[in-house]
């Protein structure tokens, strides 16, 4: 059984959904996938993961780092779980290209190349927003695109997570 709740975040609200297993989904309303694999079967409850989760999510747009993690439960195809695994660890503040993860899916898998282009669709379909930082992933010229929130949403999770802009730049 799935569950739901929601969280007025500061720059959007957002839709919040766990299993037993941990948080399932994280996604800012109307952003493109928008509840993405929500079982029609769910129940709005407010389930002790959600105080959890909430309580993150305060710290987070309170401008710090949470200290703890949340138990998450990734239900994407078996490439799409090992980029959202690469994204989990991203630092707070800091950035990476498409292409680094890529090569890091290269390496562990002994393979010689793995497309950028493939880990941007696996990342642009990335069930739970900020807490699997998908606003981290920048093109390889410092180009923020691929946000599924949108490129404004980004470009301000990465300003309050103090990250310089200065290299960066948003494409039209």
């Amino acid at each position: 059984m799935q569950y739901i709740s929601h969280y007025p975040s500061p720059i959007g609200n957002m839709l919040l959904a766990a299993d037993e297993m941990g948080l399932t989904g994280l996604w800012f309303e109307g952003q493109k996938y928008f509840a993405l694999d929500l079982d029609k079967e769910h129940e709005e409850k407010e389930i002790p993961l959600f105080e959890k989760v909430k309580q993150w999510l305060d710290i987070y747009f309170s401008g710090r780092e949470p200290d703890f993690t949340i138990p998450i439960h990734l239900t994407g195809t078996e490439f799409q779980n090992e980029v959202w695994e690469i994204l989990c660890t991203i630092p707070y503040g800091q950035t990476m290209t498409y292409g680094e993860i890529a090569k890091q899916i290269a390496a562990r898998n002994g393979l010689a190349h793995m497309s950028a282009q493939a880990v941007g669709g696996a990342v642009g379909h990335n069930r739970i927003s900020i807490i699997v930082p998908c606003h981290r992933v920048v093109g390889a010229n410092g180009s923020l695109t691929g946000y599924a929130g949108g490129i404004e949403k980004k470009a301000k999770l990465l300003k309050l997570e103090k990250v310089s802009m200065k290299q960066l730049s948003v494409m039209k």
